[in-house]
């Protein structure tokens, strides 16, 4: 097994790699690509990709994402070998935590690591059509002078220093404002689309916005207001599941402030 950096070259061949419950992985490795902070790899056996995986580094906790194994080669120890390389990426980072999303098919993979259990995520789906709501005057556009309270939100809630990332996708984002203070964003472009916020009124107001043009929701299962909003709009529960998993240190993150995840790729 050979294991080497995603190029451009590979995405046509990373594309059937594609798994059917995914969203396009295709953005997320060019991505990871042009990120300095991204380091995605691929596994070469027989002249073919067989499995690709990315490390994301923060500045002292980093993210293992996208990690898949060609359904023909899987049982054959490629997920795990991709884990572990993945984790000496970051060895001359100073790196306390690693963190994943784990499907029930990838967790004995990442239990075998050493990763623990964090905890679960919800997955919804609408079944019923949105009905229209009045948002909040609290909810106003992106402007610069709110990217340091974006910034300090998302280290109170997420326990990591993501600046490097959330940098690149504040132009069309939303925050929920009062009295001169961010008390929760809406940052549309961003994966999923994630939603933190301080408060449950913050939450559940640019969670309006989010969810009168967004079929699917995903978030901590723990944030109890944020799930029963989505119930009483429309939204039911999913059979998917996700687990949150680190190595190393537990992060302070407060789960229950997220309205909206980033994604599998960084919670």
């Amino acid at each position: 097994m050979l294991f080497r950096p995603v190029t451009y070259e590979d995405l046509d061949e990373i594309r059937d790699l594609q798994p059917e419950d995914w969203s396009d992985i295709i953005p997320d490795f060019r991505f990871y690509i042009e990120s300095p902070c991204c380091y995605p790899a691929k596994i070469i056996m027989n002249g073919r990709i067989t499995g690709v995986g990315a490390s994301i580094v923060f500045k002292n906790t980093a993210w293992l994402a996208h990690i898949i194994v060609d359904i023909r080669y899987r049982r054959q120890g490629i997920g795990s070998y991709i884990v572990q390389e993945l984790l000496k990426i970051c060895e001359n980072e100073p790196i306390e935590t690693f963190s994943l999303i784990a499907t029930e098919s990838g967790k004995p993979v990442y239990e075998k690591a050493g990763f623990r259990v964090v905890t679960k995520y919800a997955f919804l789906q609408r079944e019923n059509l949105w009905k229209p709501k009045v948002v909040s005057s609290n909810v106003v556009p992106f402007r610069e002078d709110y990217r340091p309270g974006i910034y300090k939100l998302d280290m109170e809630i997420s326990g990591e220093n993501r600046t490097g990332i959330l940098r690149h996708f504040l132009k069309n984002s939303l925050v929920y404002e009062l009295n001169k203070e961010v008390l929760g964003f809406y940052i549309p472009d961003l994966r999923d689309g994630v939603i933190y916020a301080n408060t449950v009124e913050a939450g559940l107001e640019l969670m309006k916005v989010k969810y009168a043009v967004t079929d699917k929701a995903s978030l901590p299962s723990t944030n109890d207001p944020a799930i029963s909003f989505l119930k009483e709009n429309g939204f039911a529960v999913t059979g998917k599941k996700g687990t949150r998993m680190i190595l190393g240190k537990e992060i302070n993150w407060k789960p229950d402030k997220i309205y909206s995840r980033v994604g599998g790729n960084m919670g």
